[in-house]
């Protein structure tokens, strides 16, 4: 395995290229990054509605299940393509209602624990967590931003772990294998 990252380092380098240059458009422009997330959300719910119309239909005793899934999904990704601001706004809601739902569920057992066990820094945490899920829940412009950095901050640090890696193998690969 190791050998075969070796020769193809270079898939990694570009991999990791695209991934830097991928979260430094997402940190720059947030909202154009998550236009275009969404955009391809709806692209992938039409062609799995399809494909799974299509499983359900072929099966061989139907599966109406999947057919109904297809078709849910082809709402969602038609709503999604025609309304693409209302889709990435119930996004952002549900991650609002997840980060406040998740706060008071840290904070309960942070309070609950006993002061040795490290509770403050589980109260710390549900209550960043609430707190950050009201701000979005209040101001879902700055949670679509925050995201959208969050999401570009990941890229381009994988983008980096990626590169060190590729530029490691290749450099192995010279000395082992001098030209």
């Amino acid at each position: 395995m190791f050998d075969i990252l070796m020769r193809n380092w270079w898939a990694l380098a570009l991999r990791a290229v695209a991934a830097i240059i991928f979260g430094i458009f997402a940190i720059l422009w947030p909202g154009v990054t998550l236009q275009v997330l969404v955009l391809f959300f709806a692209a992938y719910m039409l062609v799995d509605g399809v494909f799974a119309i299509i499983a359900g239909l072929r099966a061989v005793q139907r599966q109406w299940l999947l057919v109904i899934e297809g078709v849910l999904d082809l709402i969602v990704g038609f709503i999604a393509f025609a309304w693409p601001a209302i889709a990435l706004l119930a996004f952002i809601y549900l991650v609002a209602f997840w980060a406040i739902l998740s706060g008071v569920a840290l904070l309960a057992v942070g309070l609950r624990l006993h002061r040795s066990n490290g509770e403050a820094l589980l109260v710390l945490s549900g209550g960043l967590s609430l707190l950050w899920g009201i701000v979005i829940f209040f101001w879902p412009i700055a949670g679509e931003v925050a995201m959208a950095w969050w999401i570009g901050a990941y890229a381009l640090l994988f983008g980096i772990f990626m590169l060190s890696l590729a530029l490691r193998l290749r450099r192995r690969r010279r000395d082992m294998h001098p030209a």
